[in-house]
């Protein structure tokens, strides 16, 4: 029998940002947060949307939507967006955020497509709480 999970606890278990941390799954997702500062990376999710929730602090997500067309959605505490399948996007957060996703079991962080991985952005499907720092 699973048992409830305080989100303030499980953030405040780990500092590393851009390195999502598995809190539960729901059926075949899994539900994560994160700590997240600076910029991701490009990247492009060929098989599925991803889902963002802001529970703190502000988060812009950059989106290159075809034919040249690029657009910023930002977004504050409370907020959600969903980037569609297909579209290339890259989060980011000047002042830092906390976030929660919702994404297949599997989904790596950086997509099926990306721009090179910088050192900061952690290309994982997740790491389950307690576990890497």
């Amino acid at each position: 029998m699973s048992e409830p999970i305080s989100l303030t606890a499980a953030l405040a278990s780990f500092d590393a940002l851009w390195s999502p941390r598995i809190v539960t799954s729901v059926n075949d997702y899994d539900v994560r947060i994160a700590k997240v500062q600076g910029e991701h990376v490009w990247h492009t999710h060929d098989h599925t949307d991803e889902f963002f929730l802001v529970l703190d602090g502000e988060l812009r997500i950059a989106l290159r939507e075809g034919a040249g067309h690029e657009r910023v959605v930002t977004l504050g505490r409370g907020d959600v967006f969903t980037v569609p399948r297909g579209v290339e996007h890259r989060p980011e957060s000047a002042t830092g955020a906390a976030i929660l996703m919702f994404e297949p079991s599997g989904t790596l962080t950086v997509g099926d497509r990306h721009d090179d991985v910088p050192d900061h952005v952690d290309a994982t499907t997740g790491h389950r709480l307690g576990g890497r720092s």
